[in-house]
């Protein structure tokens, strides 16, 4: 069965040249494109897809704006120019459940919209390093207690320590010496112990409680 995708960015030539690149994947639809925020929620609301491509600065809604409308509904896959982008944070916040740059790969594209659409998340290193830099740079975003991690194995918390770095279950896996199977085990205990919706969310944790900081 397909990932349906829908396709939301204001430069034609770049949501044209997504489109082609993913809908040339057998195991990939791309169901409509959007040159607006408020295009993209309507058809995700009519096509119901997969995966919303969403870039984040777009006329008339932004895909922050977005990205809260219909994020409980498909899941968001995130595009932006620039890795400093100052909307990073925010975006994440609003549900996103991926990241990457415009400049990406077209290997990495296809592998980013089957991994979201899978359900799991996926950060680009340079977004994650940006993420590192927002919190670096707010002291004051360190709210959360980090006796909230007291409910996590010493395993689990170290696993949530390397989805904060970006890495993937297969890299996961490695660091810590386990099978894959093992480190999936674990990830879904973070994520039911915390409360956490996905991978994005628990890099957002890993951060505010000071279990990962930069440089680590």
């Amino acid at each position: 069965m397909s990932i349906t995708v829908v396709v939301a960015d204001d430069q034609e030539l770049v949501r044209g040249g997504f489109s082609m690149i993913l809908d040339a994947q057998p195991d990939i639809d791309v169901v409509a494109e959007a040159g607006d925020g408020i295009e993209a929620v309507a058809l995700v609301r009519e096509h119901r897809p997969d995966v919303l491509l969403l870039d984040i600065r777009m006329p008339r809604m932004d895909g922050i704006e977005a990205a809260r409308l219909v994020g409980k509904e498909t899941k968001v896959l995130m595009l932006t120019t620039f890795d400093l982008d100052d909307y990073v944070y925010d975006a994440l916040r609003a549900g996103a459940s991926g990241f990457l740059l415009k400049d990406v790969r077209r290997d990495d594209l296809v592998n980013a919209v089957r991994v979201v659409a899978a359900g799991e998340s996926l950060l680009a290193p340079s977004v994650t390093s940006r993420l590192i830099a927002e919190f670096t740079s707010r002291p004051a975003a360190a709210s959360v207690s980090a006796e909230r991690l007291a409910v996590l194995t010493t395993r689990e918390q170290e696993t949530l320590a390397l989805i904060a770095r970006g890495l993937s279950n297969a890299e996961i896996a490695v660091e810590m010496v386990v099978s894959e199977h093992t480190v999936k085990t674990h990830v879904s205990n973070v994520l039911t112990k915390l409360g956490l919706r996905d991978r994005v969310q628990a890099v957002i944790v890993a951060y505010e409680t000071g279990l990962a900081t930069a440089g680590h």
